[in-house]
């Protein structure tokens, strides 16, 4: 496995990602920050945060696919939220739970990041997601 994932005793528990990845594999694989469109281009859920995320995760894990990776080869995760409050964790989580078992996302997941911020590219993406992997 090139990928090894852990969270060292002292730091912040309860989190659902692991707070540290190893990465031993030669090739590495960056995923541009994907959105909530379908492969038809059309937003997925607008205004609705939940819904987004999932999308995200699912678009995130078909880049993965086309380069014969995906979410257990991941050494990071940055997701970047607008407008982002404390109290959005719930149904951004909510997100992630729909999906996890469909992209086959590790629990604890992947070390991350969330980062809120005031706008993404358009309006009405409320979420993006960059991910980077590690290969054999």
């Amino acid at each position: 496995m090139p990928v090894i994932r852990f969270s060292p005793e002292g730091l912040q528990p309860n989190t659902p990602y692991d707070h540290v990845a190893i990465g031993t594999g030669s090739r590495q694989v960056h995923v541009s920050g994907q959105v909530a469109y379908d492969a038809e281009g059309a937003l997925v859920a607008p205004g609705d945060l939940a819904g987004q995320v999932s999308q995200v995760l699912r678009n995130s894990a078909r880049a993965l696919c086309g380069a014969g990776a995906g979410f257990p080869d991941i050494v990071r995760m940055t997701f970047y939220v607008t407008s982002w409050t404390p109290d959005m964790i719930v149904p951004f989580m909510e997100g992630v739970n729909a999906v996890a078992a469909e992209v086959e996302l590790p629990s604890p997941m992947p070390p991350a990041s969330l980062i809120g911020v005031d706008q993404l590219f358009e309006p009405d993406v409320l979420v993006e997601l960059e991910v980077t992997a590690v290969l054999d």
